[in-house]
């Protein structure tokens, strides 16, 4: 875990400076200034155009983190992977953007009836997808060589800030509502050049194609993989991208704008558990190629254990300030305080599974994932079938949570039984009884009428001493807390240089 702390410092201050922006952004400046159905436009148009992305990247993506360690001592050949499969991803982009078109008239007769904008501009989906495969394809290629700070910089930080200024044109009447659509579809190929820029400086790419000798062997288990894995892809994202638009199906846009903004804050608690994924990730098809079932056990279980400290602690940070947080958004989402519970549980218990899916996807069982995924994809298609026509956008969240929890409880099972590995740790269970014991707490503490700046900063300061501050000083995660050490002295260094 050396290098992991190492990067995380620059990943902690990235992230959380984006996870501000991203709420500023969502939770303030869009429902502030835009319709919940002009929202609901907007939050589609962008989880389709990752949904098209993730389809047109063919599996490229998949492969790149699998075997990228396969040629990491040679420059030429990581060049000429990284190529191969830029060339895989037009293919992909080529193949994807002719379907599109195709379906427009089954996209009218679906949503003409309630969600008229949607079928008006669907069309703008296409730069957000294509600009987005190209970004994951170079993403994944930096991160196997475990670069990872110019990625997240661009896609948590670059990209919010761009948000935030168009939002800010169409407040002050300087664009149309059509001008920030535009904008914000054609934004998200500002950090695929970037990428694109920095992988021709830093040599990692070039459009000069040499021969990249691979064993017939070896190729033929390459296209199996990434072939089996892009099918599961594509069922993972219908299931990513499922509640939108069957609550754009049942309920029209409004219910989509509110749902939607709800789920900005359960993944924005997700942010600083994706940077350390991002950073951990790479190691694990590493220490499958090793054989090292010691070290991928070890990291298993410490990166289960800080994700389930992240995702109690940012819970804790919403939660006791709930009250105040959802006294900035209009009347209509009031009820998004107990859809944010309910989505949370499901966030909760995926992001302790940690690296499971990177784990299992790399593995040799890799197969087996995919009658996971399946699972996960019914159970959340027939809950939401029977649900939201019932309990509205409610009935969504309790479905994904419900078939989330299922499907990571499945797979700790399997990876348990085939590989005699788990994430579970005795200190787990005094984090998650300290985590109990401070919503109790809160619940007593009454209202004295402060102003609700300052009730939420003392909420806060009081969660961060009682959790974090209680988990570092009696140590049960050794991780954070030797991280904690090294950030303090590394700030009385600096001061005692400046003195």
């Amino acid at each position: 875990m050396g290098f992991i702390q190492k990067s995380a410092f620059r990943m902690v201050i990235i992230t959380t400076v984006g996870l501000l922006l991203g709420y500023l952004n969502k939770g303030v400046f869009f429902v502030k200034i835009l319709s919940p159905e002009q929202i609901g436009l907007l939050n589609l148009l962008v989880a389709v155009g990752l949904l098209f992305s993730q389809m047109a990247n063919l599996g490229a993506v998949n492969v790149i983190i699998k075997f990228a360690p396969f040629f990491k001592d040679d420059n030429k050949k990581r060049q000429n992977f990284l190529l191969l499969n830029v060339f895989l991803v037009i293919i992909g982009v080529i193949i994807f953007t002719t379907i599109f078109f195709l379906l427009n008239d089954q996209i009218t007769y679906f949503y003409s009836e309630k969600s008229a904008l949607f079928v008006k501009y669907f069309y703008w989906i296409l730069p957000i997808g294509i600009a987005n495969v190209f970004f994951l394809i170079f993403e994944a290629h930096l991160r196997s060589q475990f670069n990872n700070i110019l990625a997240v910089f661009l896609n948590d930080f670059l990209l919010r800030v761009l948000v935030a200024i168009s939002l800010l044109l169409y407040y002050f009447k300087w664009i149309d509502f059509y001008g920030l659509l535009v904008i914000n579809s054609l934004i998200f190929f500002i950090p695929a050049i970037i990428m694109f820029l920095y992988l021709l400086k830093i040599k990692e790419f070039t459009l000069k194609k040499n021969e990249l000798k691979i064993s017939k062997k070896f190729k033929k288990i390459i296209v199996s993989f990434g072939l089996f894995m892009y099918s599961n892809t594509i069922v993972a994202l219908c299931v990513m991208t499922m509640d939108a638009l069957m609550i754009t199906y049942f309920l029209g846009l409004k219910a989509t704008g509110i749902y939607t903004t709800i789920t900005f804050l359960t993944n924005a608690v997700q942010i600083p558990y994706r940077s350390l994924f991002r950073i951990a990730s790479p190691l694990v098809p590493l220490y499958w190629k090793e054989k090292n079932m010691v070290k991928m056990n070890e990291i298993y279980k410490k990166v289960s254990s800080i994700s389930l400290i992240i995702a109690l602690f940012v819970f804790l940070i919403i939660w006791v300030n709930r009250i105040e947080l959802f006294s900035f958004l209009p009347k209509e989402y009031n009820e998004g305080i107990y859809l944010f519970l309910f989505l949370m549980i499901g966030r909760i218990v995926d992001m302790y599974s940690g690296l499971n899916t990177i784990i299992l996807i790399t593995s040799k069982k890799y197969k087996f994932d995919v009658f996971f995924t399946i699972t996960l994809l019914f159970l959340v298609f027939i809950l939401n079938c029977m649900l939201i026509p019932i309990l509205g956008i409610a009935g969504a969240a309790i479905s994904t949570s419900f078939a989330l929890i299922i499907y990571n409880v499945g797979r700790i099972v399997f990876l348990q039984i085939v590989y005699k590995i788990h994430p579970f740790e005795k200190s787990q269970l005094n984090v998650f009884l300290l985590f109990s014991a401070i919503l109790v707490l809160f619940h007593f503490i009454p209202d004295f009428g402060f102003n609700k700046f300052i009730v939420m900063l003392l909420n806060s300061a009081l969660v961060c001493t009682l959790f974090i501050g209680l988990i570092i000083k009696l140590n049960w995660n050794k991780d954070l807390t030797l991280y904690f050490h090294n950030v303090c002295n590394k700030l009385l260094n600096f001061k005692r240089n400046r003195n």
